[in-house]
């Protein structure tokens, strides 16, 4: 590290990890280096350069006119906007971003709603059992990673989680069984005591028999694709703490949407004879903020509508599906996770990490610092735990901040009486 470079306390939203042991250099106002260092971190943190432009039709404007201008498109299309909240959102900028999508009577969509869905209507369904991340280090002796590596997905999972020493298991490593169940081509890792192989079809019939081993009801002939389960049964009933770690977005679009409801119900079951958690492994940027906040607003994690003057909630249905009925789209956070064509054609109002960067010619574009690396604020873990986030460098504008005038000025906008 040069001279003139200073050290800063960061918590790395490159994973759902949310590792808050990071410290970053930095020097000349970029970013220098990071420590501990991986793969998803560093790409994660590159060297903190962001756009800093406020765009009308791709030309720069003040600040104070793109806003102006942003209020009076989306106020003239109330009823027919959609507010699109991508990942790179504070929790702090999503109270008002969710604030103008219920003055504006949107639909709202999220990166996470088509990745995560199955698992979080699982929930919905059947409860589940959880824990925090703590739980892995400090009590779990036996640990499934099941279709997941985690070497690849969520580098420092293991380092942090199970390799480490907790106050149950004070050997660390040593305290712990480490089973991995490889499905199909997905899962995997070289440091597991026992491997399993299962074809990507036997999954759910995989889930079922492990199920009714461990709740003591016997599952019928066993045929080679699940093969090697009643032992992995008598595993997991014998241990003091069972942690299963699984996918909830990685490879999902190729497994059986009820795949999620069968991890739940092992889990669950396997509370019976042992304790256990189920832990889903997501992806980072505050995706689990973006469903938390949602939730604690309006009552729903995804696909909320408030055409009707208040929130209403259909699972199976998406901003992005109908689009028919909007003019106008409010592209918050990382713009990059819109499906290319999806909003083509359609007036956009961009707010985020990069927003003059964004294709179709946007109305309005105005850049803001991306969360955790110049927004400080609150993010959430991928068990939801809610973090702070110590910005490491100095940025222009908050997406917080921006977002908080918008909604100043459509409020304002919708009180004043028609002319």
């Amino acid at each position: 590290m040069s001279d003139g470079a200073r050290r800063v306390g960061i918590t790395c939203l490159g994973c759902g990890l949310l590792c808050d042991d990071i410290t970053v250099a930095v020097s000349g106002g970029r970013v220098s280096g990071l420590a501990p260092a991986c793969a998803l971190g560093t790409s994660w943190l590159g060297t903190g350069a962001v756009p800093n432009r406020i765009q009308a039709g791709q030309r720069d404007v003040p600040f104070e006119s793109a806003v102006a201008t942003a209020t009076s498109l989306l106020a003239g299309a109330r009823g027919r906007v959609l507010v699109y909240l991508g990942p790179g959102l504070t929790i702090e900028a999503l109270k008002p971003a969710v604030a103008i999508a219920d003055r504006l009577h949107a639909v709202v969509d999220t990166d996470t709603s088509g990745t995560a869905a199955s698992g979080i209507l699982a929930g919905q369904r059947r409860g589940r059992a959880a824990a925090t991340l703590g739980e892995i280090k400090n009590r779990s002796d036996l640990v499934l990673f099941w279709g997941t590596d985690p070497a690849r997905t969520h580098p420092r999972l293991v380092e942090r989680l199970v390799i480490a020493k907790g106050t149950h298991t004070t050997g660390g490593r040593a305290s712990r069984t480490v089973v991995s169940v490889r499905i199909g081509a997905d899962g995997g890792g070289d440091d597991a005591d026992v491997s399993l192989q299962l074809p990507a079809s036997g999954e759910l019939a995989a889930l079922s028999v492990l199920r009714s081993i461990v709740a003591g009801t016997a599952p019928g002939p066993a045929d080679a694709s699940i093969a090697g389960l009643p032992e992995l049964a008598a595993r997991l009933v014998a241990a003091k703490y069972v942690a299963i770690v699984a996918g909830g977005e990685d490879g999902d679009a190729a497994r059986p949407s009820q795949r999620a409801e069968g991890l739940i119900a092992l889990a669950q079951a396997l509370n019976g004879p042992t304790r256990a958690a189920l832990y889903t492994l997501r992806s980072g940027d505050n995706r689990n903020g973006v469903e938390s906040l949602l939730t604690w607003q309006t009552g729903f994690p995804f696909a909320v509508d408030f055409r009707s003057g208040a929130p209403t909630y259909t699972a199976d249905r998406r901003g992005l599906d109908d689009l028919a009925s909007i003019d106008v789209a409010l592209v918050l956070g990382d713009w990059r996770t819109v499906p290319e064509t999806a909003l083509a054609g359609l007036p956009t109002v961009v707010i985020g990490p990069g927003a003059s960067e964004a294709p179709g010619n946007p109305r309005i574009a105005i850049d803001t610092g991306r969360a955790g690396i110049h927004e400080g604020g609150t993010a959430y873990r991928m068990d939801d735990i809610p973090l702070p986030l110590t910005p490491a460098l100095d940025g222009a504008r908050t997406a917080a901040m921006v977002l908080g005038a918008l909604e100043e000025a459509v409020e304002k906008i919708l009180r004043e009486p028609p002319a």
